[in-house]
């Protein structure tokens, strides 16, 4: 072992002091090797970032993997009892899902059916082209013309209208909304008579661009209360969204109880170890006569989804990359060959004087190592910086670029790629080496 480590160590010696004597050539074999490892290291870091931005965003608009998740009929059957059996347990939240407006009342809001703000159709459904009418309660359609039966649109007025889901609990431990300004809701504190509204993105867009009276308007609602923002969250979601109490918003709504036919979307989402409140919240259902095919709870699974999706793509791309290391490959070898051909004295001499064939391969073999380990280095100095980079310059319009950090397995991957980059270049020229002859140093 002793002797094994001195050979090592002497072949890492002499195989330095070849590429000082030959920095032209090892610039050159760095060069013809630089794109086939910064391939590889890009599309690593490509598929590291691209799968966490899509597993971020799938927790944000799916959930948590391991979440248990049901969808209910918000009717007066199961709303009440949802909202009993869940408010104030922390491994639980429901989620009841209306259309609501903010704004002017009796105005068609500027975004109509809640659409997108750089996207509001000009006062018309997308793809639609005619002017909608929206009652009072955000309840929009086609406007025919005068001497038709459906009323005109009024006129457009500073109205937003969204999607508000009310919540019974901090719905953040499982969708990690992420916080921009303000503070989450609060649900330790009394509600209050003004709801409390958390915006999404594109919901604060609007209410920037727009100066909005503070009026919410809900189905169902006898009264319209003055909400409050009080924050604005990232959830992934491309549509206006606003969250807040389910308690606030009950003030002002009246009971579902004995109307079956009333409700918004109601969503369940369990912890994975709240077994016992999920088969609770069956047993009462049941007992209420919501059918046992309308109470099913399923697992998120959202990395499964997929995994092989991004498995897909990454290999493609590193196949792709593969192809133009084995040209850089084939530059390390071209030159290392050369190298081989004018230093054949020299290793007939040092096997004239006792080196072994062994340790003549190992000189050969450190000189490409080392010029693989050195670009790699350098493959993935440039491409840190770059991604670095292009997430100070585009972070604010690219949400997969925000706080991006290069990651390590795109490091790992350049290494490797760049040690089996010299270890092919290499291996010919070394073998050649090797074989040699003791006689040829009678041609010094």
């Amino acid at each position: 072992m002793i002797r094994l480590s001195g050979r090592f160590r002497s072949a890492l010696i002499i195989g330095i002091q070849g590429i000082r004597a030959r920095k032209m050539r090892t610039f050159l074999s760095m060069v013809s090797l630089f794109l086939g490892v910064l391939a590889v290291v890009v599309v690593q870091a490509g598929a590291e970032t691209l799968e966490r931005a899509r597993l971020a965003n799938l927790e944000l608009q799916v959930g948590k993997d391991g979440t248990r998740e049901a969808y209910l009929p918000g009717n007066g059957d199961t709303l009440p009892i949802v909202h009993d059996t869940l408010t104030g347990r922390p491994d639980a939240v429901a989620v009841a899902t209306y259309q609501a407006i903010v704004g002017e009342p009796g105005v068609m809001p500027i975004n109509p059916g809640g659409s997108p703000f750089d996207q509001p159709g000009g006062g018309s459904y997308p793809g639609m082209g005619a002017p909608v009418y929206c009652d009072p309660y955000g309840n929009c359609r086609v406007a025919e013309s005068a001497g038709g039966d459906t009323p005109e649109a009024p006129v457009p007025g500073q109205a937003i209208e969204l999607t508000l889901n009310t919540l019974t609990g901090d719905i953040r431990q499982f969708k990690p909304f992420r916080l921009i300004s303000g503070e989450w809701l609060d649900f330790s504190s009394v509600p209050s008579l003004a709801p409390g509204l958390v915006l999404n993105r594109e919901a604060a867009k609007g209410f920037a661009r727009h100066e909005v009276p503070a009026e919410l308007r809900l189905t169902g609602a006898a009264t319209n209360p003055t909400p409050r923002v009080v924050g604005v969250i990232d959830d992934g979601n491309s549509q206006p969204v606003a969250y807040t109490r389910a308690d606030e918003v009950a003030n002002w709504m009246p009971s579902p109880a004995g109307d079956p036919a009333y409700g918004p979307g109601l969503q369940v989402l369990l912890a994975p170890s709240a077994g016992d409140l999920e088969r609770l919240l069956q047993l009462r259902l049941a007992a209420r006569g919501t059918p046992a095919d309308q109470v099913q709870f399923h697992t998120i699974q959202a990395r499964q989804d997929i995994a092989g999706e991004l498995a897909l793509i990454r290999w493609v791309f590193l196949g792709m990359a593969a192809l133009v290391l084995l040209i850089g490959v084939a530059g390390i070898l071209n030159v290392g060959l050369a190298t081989v051909g004018e230093r054949v004295e020299e290793f007939a001499l040092r096997r004239a004087v006792g080196t072994s064939r062994l340790l003549l391969a190992g000189i050969v073999l450190a000189e490409t190592l080392l010029t693989g380990l050195l670009t790699a280095a350098a493959a993935i100095g440039v491409s840190a910086l770059a991604l670095s980079t292009a997430g100070a310059v585009l972070g604010d319009r690219v949400g997969a670029l925000q706080d991006v950090v290069f990651p390590w397995q795109a490091g790992v991957a350049g290494v490797i790629a760049g040690l089996v980059a010299g270890l092919l270049g290499g291996l010919i020229p070394a073998i050649r080496a090797a074989r040699i002859p003791i006689a040829a140093v009678m041609r010094a």
